[in-house]
Order: structure tokens, then sequence, then C-alpha cells
């Protein structure tokens, strides 16, 4: 199975992804971020507060962190293993590219799509901007940014996306994948 934990800036995506890993015994899991950063040789709690789309956060840093992940991936799933991506997917052509790797593998693909209100999310990076742990370096200006541009997944077949609201508490959303997952 490939699960892939999308969506917009601070909506969750993180923590649901690694609760879900844990819940299905210590799934690999990789992260944007964590990616990111690794390919540009710094610490993953090294803030990188740069411009909107320069720097890591530049179109063709971006482009390899995206081909890195879908890497990652595809060696877990010809060993056999199931593993979760926790990235923004905001592009339909990021998220084609994994369901033909799924195709070519012949492996299962569900895009969990994590979703919660502006206020909420708004509230989370503001406490995140305040974690010395945090991998995160996502900003308000980089939301409204990708707010205009994120593609609704509207190439996904139903079968394939599940929308969680990532307000209630992590055990009941887990919970909740459990259940609407086969």
């Amino acid at each position: 199975m490939l699960y892939v934990f999308f969506g917009m800036i601070a909506t969750g995506k993180s923590t649901v992804a690694q609760a879900w890993a844990r819940h299905k015994g210590g799934l690999c899991t990789y992260n944007s971020d964590r990616i990111r950063k690794d390919l540009a040789g710094i610490k993953p709690t090294a803030t990188q507060r740069e411009a909107v789309d320069a720097g890591i956060y530049a179109k063709e840093f971006s482009k390899k962190t995206y081909e890195t992940l879908r890497q990652k991936a595809q060696a877990c799933l010809q060993q056999g293993d199931s593993v979760i991506l926790d990235a923004s997917y905001q592009y339909a052509r990021d998220r084609q590219e994994l369901r033909d790797l799924a195709k070519s593998l012949n492996c299962r693909i569900y895009f969990i799509l994590c979703t919660c209100s502006e206020r909420k999310m708004k509230r989370r990076m503001d406490l995140r901007a305040q974690d010395p742990a945090s991998v995160s370096d996502g900003r308000w200006e980089i939301y409204l940014k990708q707010r205009q541009r994120f593609e609704p997944p509207d190439e996904l077949a139903v079968s394939e996306l599940i929308i969680i609201d990532t307000r209630a508490p992590v055990k009941k959303i887990v919970q909740e994948l459990e259940e609407r997952l086969p």
C-alpha cells in the first residue's frame, strides 16, 4: 500500500501520517520537509526563512524533493513494504506520478487529503514558529501562495481519495481512517 497524506501547510499531514504509521506497526514514512533539508545538507530543525519559491523552496529544488520521495516510495514498495508519503502534493502531475508508480508496481494507493479551517492552520503555524524542534518552515505568506495554486484532486478516483478534517483528536482520525480504508 502507498498512503499519501497531502494538503495545505499546517493541515496536520505530518501528525496524522506519523500516527497512522505507528497504528500500522511502524510503516516507512517520508516527509517532504525532512527530505528537502536532507538534500540541502542542513539539519531538519534548521530554520530556512526564505522568500516564497526561493532557495530550497525554489521550483527545481522542490522537483528534486518530490522525485526523491517517489524513489524512496518505490524502493519500499519493491521490497514488499507499505509506505507513507507526507507532502503537499499540490499539483495533479505530482499525484499522477505516484498513481503511475503504484500501477507499475501493482499496489494500492490512497490519497488522504488533510483539511481544516484557515484559523486552525494559522494557529498551528504560529505555534510551530515557536517550536525549536519543528521541521516545517511553513508560514502564512507561503500558505497564501499555495492556496492560489493548489490543484483540487479532481483527477483522483473516489476509491483513491479520503478527505479528513484534522481538527478532531488524532486518535479519532486514525480510527476514522481504519474504518474508511479497506
